[in-house]
């Protein structure tokens, strides 16, 4: 366990930012967060994959690095598999343990950046599915008592894309370890996106969850920029949610807006097509634009500093609230 000074980010975030942090440490166990934090009494940022993070300055404090690892079962049923996985690992690299030993539930969360950590705080979610479909318990340190608390389902207050690690207690946990509830008989969900059209041309005949994390990885990197060729962090914004009354008028307004009914009755708007209309899809400033296959996504295309991606991201915001009267929300956390 070693703490570095005024170490670069750049390479530990997928935006690929150059910013530096006052001090630097990975921990692998509790026991060396207790020991990091008190070396510093300053502000502590836990990282985990740096999927899901804009750094517009440098950080004046510690950041902890997240490397604790290991996945085991921990408990099965008839129905059910009880996977614990640390927060440290990969989450593509968990879901492909799950496809490889017939565990079913997160296929459709395939290829997904960032660690297995962040998937509770994020609630991440692809092709119709969300993380807290699968989820189970976690545990996760508090960094000011000190102490390790247990995480129900409910005790997280799930949302789309929120979490309470992301409101009421934000910056104050390390999560440890996830705890994930996988089906030994698979329910296949291809009807979001266009799984079904993957599928048929990939000629598959017998479904399994495998074919689906297979047609899901083909969609993505069809699409998506590989983080490691240009910088991003995915999806930028939120799918909005509006009433089904306001979704009607725009509706009349826009006959090819692109809306999902929810449960609740709203209707969820693709946030993608909202920022195409207003022109930006393929829009480059400097270094700083939005992806040519996905208007969803910011991307540095080598030099941009975070304030130029979040400047791009706030003219966004403001062009789809004049045009369309709906105000995007980032999914990004801004450091």
């Amino acid at each position: 366990m070693q703490v570095q000074e005024n170490f670069s980010l750049k390479k530990l975030n997928t935006f690929g930012i150059a910013v530096n942090v006052k001090y630097f440490a990975t921990f692998n166990t509790v026991d060396e967060i207790n020991e990091l934090l008190e070396f510093n009494k300053q502000q502590t940022l836990v990282l985990g994959g740096g999927s899901n993070i804009l750094f517009t300055k440098n950080f004046d404090g510690l950041i902890l690095k997240n490397e604790i690892k290991g996945i085991k079962i921990i408990k099965e049923d008839e129905h059910y598999v009880y996977v614990q996985s640390g927060a440290g690992e990969n989450w593509h690299q968990f879901v492909l343990y799950c496809i490889h030993n017939n565990f079913a539930g997160v296929e459709n969360l395939s290829l997904i950046p960032g660690n297995v950590g962040a998937s509770p705080m994020q609630n991440i979610g692809a092709y119709g599915v969300e993380l807290k479909e699968v989820f189970y318990a976690l545990e996760a340190f508090h960094l000011t008592e000190k102490k390790i608390h247990q995480f129900t389902l409910n005790d997280c207050e799930f949302g789309y894309r929120e979490s309470i690690f992301k409101k009421k207690f934000k910056n104050e946990f390390a999560i440890i370890n996830v705890i994930f509830r996988l089906s030994k008989i698979p329910h296949f969900n291809t009807s979001y996106g266009a799984i079904e059209q993957e599928l048929e041309k990939m000629g598959v005949e017998e479904l399994s969850i495998k074919a689906i994390s297979d047609a899901v990885i083909n969609i993505r990197t069809s699409k998506l920029p590989d983080p490691s060729q240009i910088g991003n962090a995915g999806s930028f914004f939120k799918n909005p949610e509006v009433t089904h009354s306001i979704f009607d008028i725009l509706y009349s307004k826009f006959p090819g807006i692109v809306g999902y009914n929810l449960p609740s009755g709203n209707v969820k708007l693709a946030a993608g097509w909202l920022i195409e209309q207003c022109g930006f899809k393929g829009y480059r400033k400097g270094d700083a634009g939005c992806h040519e296959k996905q208007a969803l996504v910011l991307v540095n295309y080598g030099k941009a500093n975070g304030d130029e991606i979040f400047n791009l991201s706030e003219i966004i915001i403001a062009s789809v609230k004049e045009k369309f009267g709906v105000v995007l929300e980032r999914e990004v956390n801004i450091i």
